[in-house]
């Protein structure tokens, strides 16, 4: 049950917000994969291929001192999620960043969330 208000404050503001707001369903999803995306690990792999292009499950645990376990566990839930594809070349398997995935609108929102969070935790150690 939604309770409602008797009428609104502005109701201008209350039918700006209901109009262009996004549903309950599309912020699930968003929230999913914003999910998917707090995991160090999972942002670091993301990273490293829009870098290089694809590495294999290896390489990218090298390049990022994490066990291959870890490297394998996120690069599957990436390509499940339609982050990553593959390409095999004889026995290895190169992951790189699918073709429709939004490398600089992410690179640009994750750079910035870095920013705020860095600038959170200092007013914090100020405070």
């Amino acid at each position: 049950m939604v309770l409602q208000h008797a009428h609104p404050v502005d109701a201008e503001r209350v039918a700006r917000a209901q109009e262009r707001g996004i549903s309950a369903e599309d912020a699930t999803r968003l929230s999913s994969l914003l999910a998917l995306l707090s995991d160090p690990v999972r942002t670091r792999i993301l990273y490293a291929l829009d870098l290089v292009e694809e590495m294999c499950v290896g390489d990218l645990a090298l390049a990022l001192d994490i066990s291959e376990d870890s490297a394998s566990y996120a690069l599957r839930l990436l390509r499940t999620a339609g982050f990553v594809q593959t390409r095999r070349q004889g026995r290895v398997v190169f992951y790189r960043l699918a073709a429709r995935f939004p490398e600089p609108l992410l690179e640009h929102c994750l750079r910035e969330l870095i920013s705020l969070s860095r600038v959170a935790s200092a007013e914090e150690e100020q405070s």
